[in-house]
């Protein structure tokens, strides 16, 4: 399998001997195979993990990354392979840019986003210095997008399998970083990728797959917002739209936009959900599911890879949301429909088919009234 495809994803040219490759290896079965690759293509490849974090039982349970025993699996595999490998400490950096923020947003009555914000910063921007330091052509790693090249220069795509698409999570990429950058998995299936393991015997063929969120032990984010930020659990009211205490909360950090379980409220005759987080008032505000549709999300921190003003665009709004119609309008993202789901915090992609144009960090959202209304307020 590995003679006959995929040898070719690299887009270095036809010839990669004399050229350098530096490998982005987190100990897990996806970046290990496209160490495997460019060992195989020819080229000088060499495999770089940064170790993260290294608490208790994060570091130990299955699916963690850039911790403990993935920084020996991926030595391992390095070692199996026949390639150089270095680690690099970059715990304190990743604490504050990653955890403390993904903490601070929580107070905030956010819903934060840690794996876009690690890609942000101390994945591409570190790792990029580092390969740039040992002198690479590029620097590849494990995920699933594929890089096109189109006639203005490479471009962001979606992956070929769109239940391991990660593109979501890459939209604030930059051209000069897509520039640089490689992902050899984006055409391919997951069956592929453990396959070409297997073939090379590497130990983390049957290794499971990392987790979206890899500090935080059995997905209890609480535990780890509490830890850092002990203010967080301060209690205050559940009301409805109309500002009626409806109840009492045990802090911010349990609640999120759109939940309706484990709000612990009886005597009402309707279902109820979050709609939005009140830090100032440390309120939980709460109402029937209509009050959930958004028709415009204003977005920070936008980065773009083409031009998409008033542009028509696909927009995802979560990572497991289907992309619907929007166009963007002086900072404001305009949905053709009303919109679920959309929380502070997290992020706004679009897309044009299944090329990546960008996106941003939504601010704010605007109820299912004129999104019209929004642009020319803004305007004005």
């Amino acid at each position: 399998m590995i003679d006959d495809i995929y040898l070719n994803d690299f887009q270095l040219g036809p010839d990669l001997a004399g050229k350098r490759i530096v490998v982005a290896m987190s100990g897990g079965v996806d970046s290990s195979v496209v160490a495997a690759l460019a060992a195989r293509s020819g080229a000088e490849t060499v495999g770089v993990t940064l170790q993260l974090y290294d608490h208790g039982s994060a570091v130990k349970r299955a699916g963690a990354c850039c911790a403990g025993q993935d920084i020996r699996d991926a030595r391992a595999v390095a070692d199996k392979l026949g390639i150089a490998h270095y680690v690099f400490d970059h715990e304190s950096r990743f604490r504050e840019t990653v955890i403390d923020q993904f903490a601070d947003e929580y107070v905030r009555g956010r819903t934060p986003i840690p794996c876009v914000r690690c890609n942000m910063g101390v994945k591409f921007t570190d790792l990029f210095r580092l390969a740039r330091e040992l002198g690479a052509d590029c620097l590849a790693t494990g995920h699933y997008v594929r890089r096109i090249l189109g006639e203005g220069g490479p471009e962001l795509h979606r992956a070929i399998d769109p239940a391991r698409d990660q593109s979501y999570f890459l939209f604030a990429t930059t051209n000069e970083q897509l520039d640089y950058l490689r992902f050899p998995l984006g055409g391919m299936p997951k069956s592929d990728v453990r396959e070409i393991a297997r073939e090379m015997g590497l130990v983390v063929a049957m290794k499971p797959d990392s987790q979206d969120i890899c500090f935080v032990p059995n997905g209890d984010y609480a535990s780890v917002v509490r830890k850092i930020r002990p203010e967080a659990e301060a209690s205050g009211d559940i009301v409805d739209e109309s500002g009626k205490v409806l109840g009492r909360h045990k802090g911010l950090i349990h609640y999120t936009v759109g939940q309706r379980r484990g709000l612990e409220l009886g005597g009402l005759a309707d279902p109820v959900y979050v709609i939005r987080l009140d830090p100032a008032l440390q309120q939980v505000v709460v109402g029937p599911k209509s009050a959930l549709a958004v028709s415009a999300a204003r977005l920070g921190e936008a980065s773009w890879l083409d031009a998409v003003e008033c542009r028509h665009v696909l927009a995802k709004v979560r990572s497991l949301a289907k992309p619907v119609p929007a166009r963007l309008e002086g900072g404001w993202l305009c949905f053709d429909k009303p919109e679920f789901g959309v929380a502070p915090g997290q992020a706004a992609v679009l897309y044009d088919g299944d090329r990546v144009l960008g996106g941003g960090w939504i601010e704010e959202t605007v109820g299912a009234s004129s999104c019209a209304l929004v642009v020319s307020d803004e305007a004005a």
